[in-house]
């Protein structure tokens, strides 16, 4: 899944702060904080200016102005996204390089995060580049670094190519559990084993041509 290929813009020259946190929920959603910053040329630069996509209009998106620390720029605040949803994400800025391919993929209870981060276009000097993902998990292994069990972060540098990668295992949430499924289908086969044990013996005296006794 491409994710956040909007973050970087090439034309910025000066320094740049890009600061991505999400937390992935148990039941495969996302929420989280985008900052697309850079130091102004002027007082009429607003830095980078980004924008809800119109697919995700009707979802919990919205972008506020940032100003911080002699930055400026744009903040997106998202909850509850699914995996696919989040790939939309890469339409809040029409200026995309490809710069960010970041995946999440399922296989089984097996979650895994890939990522490719190109910053060879980025100025090395005054860059704050960072991404920051909390699973609801212990994450199994990963090349970042950790916070805790569950969060990793991984500051990139500018001017070089990062890959990004962990691993973590919690529970589909698309898929019942066999308990779940078996007390489902037991109660349907008790409750057809009663039916058929009452129309027979409803039926148990009742023979062709013949009077129920009074």
């Amino acid at each position: 899944m491409a994710l956040l290929a909007l973050l970087l813009l090439p034309f910025l020259a000066g320094c740049l702060r890009v600061q991505v946190t999400m937390g992935v929920s148990s039941n495969d959603q996302v929420s989280g904080h985008i900052v697309a910053a850079a130091v102004p040329t002027d007082d009429k630069d607003k830095g980078p200016q980004l924008k809800v996509p119109g697919s995700l209009e009707s979802k919990e998106v919205r972008v506020e102005p940032y100003n911080e620390d002699g930055y400026v720029g744009s903040q997106v605040y998202f909850d509850h996204l699914t995996f696919g949803e989040v790939q939309q994400l890469s339409g809040l800025s029409d200026q995309t390089q490809g710069m960010f391919d970041l995946q999440f993929t399922r296989s089984g209870d097996l979650v895994t995060l890939n990522g490719r981060v190109d910053l060879k276009a980025v100025p090395s000097q005054g860059s704050d580049v960072q991404f920051t993902v909390a699973f609801p998990a212990r994450v199994a292994t990963t090349n970042g670094t950790r916070v805790d069990d569950n969060t990793v972060t991984w500051k990139l540098p500018a001017g070089d190519v990062s890959k990004l990668h962990s691993e973590v295992s919690y529970a589909d949430p698309n898929t019942r559990s066999f308990g779940g499924w078996a007390w489902i289908v037991g109660g349907v086969t008790l409750g057809v084993a009663v039916l058929v044990a009452i129309m027979a013996y409803s039926q148990r005296n009742v023979l062709p041509g013949s009077r129920p006794r009074m």
